[in-house]
């Protein structure tokens, strides 16, 4: 038996799916993350799978404008850590504005939690973002049109919701529905209160549907149970309709994007030094770079286990900054069922909901391939990820089972579990500020001496968590990088 926490932040005790070890890695106990694998059903045996998933996702990376390491830049305008989006996206702003600089990414790969296995399953499959949000604010939308990518516009209301192994009706999803709206405007109401408080608060009565719709809005979309979601994170957020699939997959749009930056990869930053003199000085694992700036682009879930280390150390403010906005978690469990589609149509969206947080979300078969792909988020998300992909992966065939009949799991051949939780590159999928907190994420955007600046999804604005978002915060912090460079006071 262990403690698994209820919809309203209370204690209750629960039997879980199996005994599970402590929840995330902390910065005084941190998870380390072994070679990644695939479960291959077919024969019962483990298969080893290549390191973060796929990489012919992105064959050819290290001819994506990096360089060898004796040509690493020594003194460099802009030095940018980290070449996901927000790296991405500084770095073309950099080269606009004729400022010279470096991209130095600790992975092997750009692209950082956008990243398409083409591997593993046989078909394209977004290991992290896998949406384009907000579709007609969105310059990815307009790339993936350009190089005329397969795109499906996603809807994200509910198709199917089972309580326990019981399917509800029409009528069961239409009062889900109702819910979601009723939770909506409370925690639109407390936030124009400007209360930001533990969105719990915004539900009176823990009814099924509004359980369900718990769920749905909170782990499953922002990452967080809803007794640790922040009504401001939720109320502040842009509208992100509407939303996109793509076929291809939204990793390999993200490398396209990124394909001319000056990266320089297996590179991690181990020491950012910005006490002496006019500039910064970084040490890095092929050397040091002298530069007038840096820009930070690395998770809040990075920053906060210490491994990129400042000199002088971060000032107070920052680091509690770091502690209130930490990462929430999402993460896949992929299942490859061929044959018969269980009468279910490419696309469904299906919450399967349990006692005890034990839920679990299914994406049905996307673009007619014959993936089920489950998400887990919140503390059950870090839970299961701490367990291990054998765990996750019996966890989401067990719920396959009690959803579609016992022979639906056994025509699984092949599953993973993303690893997004114990990645050294990003301890979690994407931040969350902890309720009363919200206000954090400014304090975490404040640059240091006009040397050091933060950009990311963490301090994205109203696109925080999205991909999107961070890459629009690279090039907003390039363009203050460059005022200061031009002896301009920068735009904040």
């Amino acid at each position: 038996m262990v403690h698994i926490r209820s919809r309203d932040g209370t204690r209750e005790t629960q039997r879980v799916f199996r005994p599970l070890p402590a929840i995330r890695p902390s910065a005084k106990d941190p998870a380390t993350k072994g070679p990644s694998v695939t479960m291959d059903m077919t024969n019962g045996t483990m298969m080893r799978r290549k390191v973060l998933g796929g990489m012919a996702a992105v064959a050819g990376a290290s001819a994506f404008g990096c360089f060898a390491s004796a040509d690493l830049p020594t003194n460099p305008d802009v030095v940018v850590i980290g070449a996901g989006a927000a790296g991405i996206g500084a770095s073309q702003r950099l080269t606009a504005l004729g400022l010279s600089h470096v991209v130095i990414e600790a992975s092997g790969r750009i692209g950082g939690r956008a990243h398409t296995d083409m591997a593993t399953f046989g078909v394209p499959f977004d290991l992290g973002c896998a949406w384009i949000h907000a579709a007609d604010r969105n310059p990815f939308f307009k790339l993936a049109r350009s190089v005329h990518y397969q795109l499906h516009r996603h809807d994200a209301a509910l198709d199917r919701i089972y309580y326990g192994r019981d399917q509800t009706d029409q009528a069961g999803l239409d009062a889900e529905s109702d819910a979601e709206d009723a939770i909506d405007k409370g925690l639109t109401r407390l936030a124009d209160d400007s209360r930001d408080v533990p969105a719990t608060e915004a539900v009176h009565g823990w009814t099924l549907p509004f359980e369900a719709a718990a769920t749905y809005l909170g782990p499953m979309d922002m990452g967080v149970d809803f007794a640790d979601l922040s009504t401001f994170d939720y109320a502040k957020t842009a509208d992100l309709d509407p939303n996109y699939l793509v076929r291809e997959g939204f990793g390999t749009l993200v490398v396209k994007t990124g394909a001319s930056i000056p990266a320089k990869l297996s590179t991690p930053a181990r020491v950012v030094r910005y006490g002496v003199g006019k500039g910064v000085r970084i040490e890095t694992d092929s050397g040091t770079i002298d530069a007038f700036s840096a820009i930070i682009t690395v998770s809040t879930g990075v920053l906060a286990d210490s491994l990129l280390r400042f000199d002088p150390e971060l000032p107070d403010w920052k680091e509690e900054a770091i502690r209130r906005v930490p990462m929430g978690l999402l993460a896949k469990i992929p299942l490859l069922i061929p044959g018969d589609k269980l009468g279910v149509k490419p696309f469904e969206n299906i919450l399967v909901e349990y006692p005890g947080l034990q839920d679990i979300y299914f994406l049905a078969w996307p673009f007619a391939t014959d993936l089920m792909v489950g998400f887990i988020g919140g503390e059950f998300g870090w839970e299961l990820s701490a367990a291990g992909e054998e765990a996750a992966v019996a966890f989401a065939k067990e719920r396959l089972a009690q959803t579609f009949g016992t022979s639906a799991p056994q025509r699984v051949t092949k599953a993973l579990l993303t690893g997004w939780a114990s990645n050294p590159f990003t301890r979690g999928a994407y931040s969350a500020a902890l309720p009363g907190h919200y206000a954090e994420r400014a304090v975490l955007a404040r640059p240091l001496a006009d040397r050091i600046f933060f950009a990311g999804e963490a301090v994205a604005g109203r696109f925080i968590q999205t991909c999107n978002g961070a890459y629009l915060s690279g090039i907003k912090v390039a363009e203050d990088v460059g005022a200061v460079l031009a002896g301009r006071a920068p735009s904040r």
